[in-house]
């Protein structure tokens, strides 16, 4: 079975990941090696008393893997990530636990700081809805980690598209325990997906390493948030290493989780986006036409009263205000303003922020003031 040779090539003594990925291409398959007593190769030959014990090994992560419901994945099965088979440092194996298509029509890794702001979430979860309302059947990858990750999972989970959590550990475990439960929901609508065997545990290496799925599985990859250091940028350096497609929402300058996206922007190693149509335009999934503003205003937004005009009239002119500068600017009584506001933070029209703060949720080209 070449599922059990090809993770012997993982289990191999001596065998770095890009000697195995070589045997794979030269040899054309993992059992051909494995049957070759007599190498041409000098390095190959000194890997040969260490086969059996690598079969062996094997052996028993499969079985592992076969009762677990988990699906190994070789580097030659037609299953395995076609556009990750096309980058040098692809991995030999994977191990998957999920339903979603590995090889998608339309796939999106969404990455950023693991310290996310409300500005972060706000862009996230807008980002995903107006995806979700004009091309449902994207899937949606990310790394499961704390802030934009699980902000993007959580958010395609609850507009009901794929998601694909690429992990830095093995399948025997979810890192960190918190994100469990939505891990769970995750393998019914989307899946779970690893190059590391059971046991491993999530070392800071393997979520660097990890970082080359994540921005080798998809078409594009577009960063929400960051610092001027972390694993956002480098997953987004690999994206364009590997001939991909890099977007960054910008930020303020003095914002400190907006600084790595903006450096990437003035660097060109990043395109300026600022909504899913702007995204989904420069990728061509959909025409001018079908991504007009209209269409997404009318399917993201409820009819809005003169008064709730009003109010997000005053609020789209800041980043956020009080209650007290709302009263002032709209010359309507507090009570009725703070009535309003309730009413459409429950609609998803604006956020209350810590302070007695207000920040419309709403862009202001939507409003048709």
């Amino acid at each position: 079975m070449e599922q059990q040779y090809t993770l012997a090539l993982y289990f191999l003594q001596g065998a770095s990941s890009h000697t195995a990925l070589k045997i794979l291409e030269h040899y054309g398959s993992a059992k051909a090696f494995f049957e070759d007593d007599a190498p041409a190769e000098p390095k190959l030959r000194e890997l040969l008393p260490h086969r059996a014990e690598a079969l062996r090994r094997a052996g028993e992560e499969m079985e592992y893997c076969q009762q677990s419901n988990i699906e190994v994945i070789p580097y030659n099965s037609h299953s395995f990530p076609q556009r990750l088979k096309e980058c040098a440092d692809a991995p030999i194996a994977l191990f998957y636990c999920g339903n979603a298509d590995l090889n998608a029509k339309h796939v999106l890794s969404i990455v950023g700081t693991r310290r996310i702001t409300e500005y972060g979430r706000d862009i996230c979860r807008e980002l995903i809805c107006e995806l979700a309302a004009m091309l449902p059947d994207i899937v949606v990858v990310s790394g499961l980690a704390y802030g934009v990750d699980i902000c993007a999972h959580r958010g395609a989970l609850q507009n009901n598209m794929q998601t694909i959590g690429v992990l830095a550990h093995g399948l025997d475990r979810i890192y960190p325990a918190h994100h469990r439960d939505t891990a769970a929901k995750m393998v019914r609508q989307g899946g779970l997906l690893t190059e590391y065997p059971r046991f491993t545990i999530p070392e800071k290496g393997n979520f660097v390493r990890r970082n080359r799925i994540v921005a080798g599985l998809a078409d594009a990859t577009i960063v929400v948030e960051s610092a001027e250091k972390g694993g956002a940028l480098i997953t987004a350096r690999l994206a364009q290493d590997y001939n991909r497609d890099v977007y960054a929402f910008p930020g303020r300058t003095t914002d400190q989780y907006s600084r790595g996206c903006n450096a990437l922007i003035r660097g060109n190693v990043a395109s300026l986006v600022t909504s899913a149509e702007d995204f989904l335009l420069s990728q061509g999934w959909i025409t001018q036409q079908e991504g007009s503003s209209q269409a997404i205003q009318r399917t993201l937004f409820p009819e809005l009263s003169d008064m709730e005009r009003q109010i997000l009239a005053s609020l789209v002119q800041a980043d956020k205000k009080t209650i007290s500068l709302l009263v002032s600017e709209t010359a309507l009584p507090f009570n009725r303003v703070n009535a309003l506001l309730v009413g459409m933070e429950l609609k998803g029209l604006v956020r209350a922020l810590p302070g007695g703060l207000y920040r419309s949720l709403i862009p202001a080209e939507s409003l048709e003031l």
